[in-house]
Formats: structure tokens, C-alpha cells, sequence
């Protein structure tokens, strides 16, 4: 998948995350969480992975964790990409 503009998705409330994305050369993730201690590498894990998944391979990315679960990680990252990404011509 090919990100093409800016997107985001989530809010700043407790227990939710706040996912921001645009194009970028090669996988840059930044992540600012209040849990970041105990749980920052299983967060990037999370936001790897769901990458990895999308086949993405150029996108700066970037997190405002406030105790998000991974489910809901992975959810908001998604919902990024899926509006980051190029459409398809009809």
C-alpha cells in the first residue's frame, strides 16, 4: 500500500490513541504514550506489524498513546492508513 497524503485517526482521550501519518522514506515511528516505560517496544511492535501487514513500506508515522489497548492501536493505525492511502481509479 502506498500512502499519498496525510491522514489520521483517534482523539487524545484517556484509554485511546491518536495516530497521525504522511508520506514518508522507508518506516520512521515516533511514539509519545504515558505508558511508554512499561509498554513502548509492545506499541511499536503493534504499529510494525500492522504495517507490515498493509505492506507499507514509506510512511512517517506518528502516536499519542494514552493507555490504548493493542486492539485499538491496531484499529487506529489501520483507519490511518486506510485514509492515507491512494484511491483506486474507477
Amino acid at each position: 500500500m502506498e500512502i499519498c497524503r496525510r491522514a489520521a485517526a483517534g482523539t487524545l482521550e484517556s484509554s485511546d490513541v491518536y495516530v497521525e501519518l504522511e508520506p514518508g522514506e522507508g518506516i520512521q515511528v515516533e511514539i509519545d504514550s504515558v505508558v511508554g516505560p512499561q509498554f513502548g517496544d509492545a506499541i511499536e511492535a503493534a504499529v510494525r506489524s500492522s504495517l507490515e501487514e498493509f505492506q507499507v513500506r514509506d510512511v512517517h508515522i506518528r502516536l499519542v498513546d494514552r493507555g490504548a489497548l493493542e486492539c485499538v492501536i491496531r484499529a487506529r493505525v489501520e483507519t490511518a492508513l486506510m485514509r492515507g492511502r491512494e484511491e483506486e481509479q474507477a
